[in-house]
């Protein structure tokens, strides 16, 4: 055997390891749990769906079991995190938590497969979620191939949402919706869970975490080669000049107070009200909580905290 398959070429545990014959070992998100025409916990059906297969994208579909005839919900349409390199809409965390959301806001979701770092560098996660929502959007009118999304979708109420680089994407997309548009659809709000922004300059508790930041910014450089460095307006919204153009009207951002990232959350929040954008912004920040606490552990008091936050965040007029 080659010695360089055994050689590490890149660590980034407990996420994942490249060696230098070009092996991914994924070390986390790597099970699959099955779509369920009714899940036993919460009554949510879902069913998976291929969006593209010239670009290999695919999504998981998620809806409350029972909807009456006509009768017509709102959408979310989430990112799952890790950091761009790891899990899939299709993993048991991912599945139970877009479950426990669909059946306590009363929505249809679509839980998006985009292409995953370093096969498919960034920007392929954002290129991949765009064209999903854009196969979203091509149900507005009732004839698109999913009669679940033609049938009982509110499009006038549509929402982004994701965790981490998830979070990231979710972002990015309300971005490009205000400047591009998605005809047919109106996006009323995006919900960010602990995201992944970042920045060249330390602030906050960042400036004593020494080991986070040379994490963060190596992972960056990592999934985005081609990138100049955290300062990166994907990364850090304060340096974007397209902030201002998000294209939905309210914002909630959630933080928890033992993550790393918690300081970018609430910065987030001073660069979007500093852009001139006249939405609204609101931060949820959990004490004593890590990083995604919620997909670890979720039916503590926080994550239920979290959880109806979102809900009322979707529901309230």
């Amino acid at each position: 055997m080659d010695s360089s398959s055994a050689e590490v070429a890149y660590d980034f545990s407990p996420l994942l390891k490249v060696y230098r014959d070009g092996r991914v070992e994924r070390l986390i998100g790597t099970d699959f749990a099955a779509p369920s025409p009714d899940d036993p916990n919460t009554g949510v059906r879902s069913h998976d769906v291929v969006i593209s297969q010239e670009v290999p994208i695919s999504a998981r579909l998620f809806a409350p079991k029972i909807i009456g005839p006509g009768h017509k919900l709102p959408l979310l349409v989430y990112f799952h995190g890790g950091g761009f390199v790891i899990e899939t809409p299709f993993t048991a965390q991912y599945h139970n938590y877009l479950n426990s959301v669909v059946s306590a806001a009363n929505v249809v979701a679509v839980s998006v497969d985009y292409r995953r770092a370093p096969e498919h560098p960034v920007p392929a996660a954002f290129d991949d979620s765009w064209t999903s929502l854009k196969w979203v959007a091509s149900h507005s009118s009732g004839n698109g191939s999913q009669e679940l999304l033609n049938r009982h979708v509110d499009f006038e109420k549509v929402f982004f949402a994701g965790d981490s680089a998830g979070a990231t994407i979710a972002h990015h997309m309300a971005i490009r919706v205000g400047a591009e548009g998605l005809p047919g659809v109106n996006l009323e709000g995006i919900i960010l869970v602990h995201p992944f922004f970042w920045g060249v300059e330390p602030i906050g508790s960042e400036k004593t975490g020494a080991r986070e930041r040379s994490f963060a910014d190596n992972l960056w450089r990592f999934v985005c080669p081609r990138t100049e460095g955290s300062d990166d307006p994907i990364m850090n919204p304060a340096k974007d000049p397209k902030v201002g153009s998000l294209g939905c009207r309210k914002i909630l951002v959630c933080v928890a107070e033992k993550d790393a990232l918690k300081e970018r959350g609430w910065y987030y929040k001073e660069a979007v009200e500093k852009s001139g954008w006249k939405g609204m912004v609101e931060v949820m920040e959990a004490k004593d909580e890590g990083h995604v606490f919620h997909l670890f552990n979720p039916t503590c008091d926080n994550a239920l905290a979290m959880l109806n936050t979102i809900v009322s965040f979707i529901n309230q007029g």
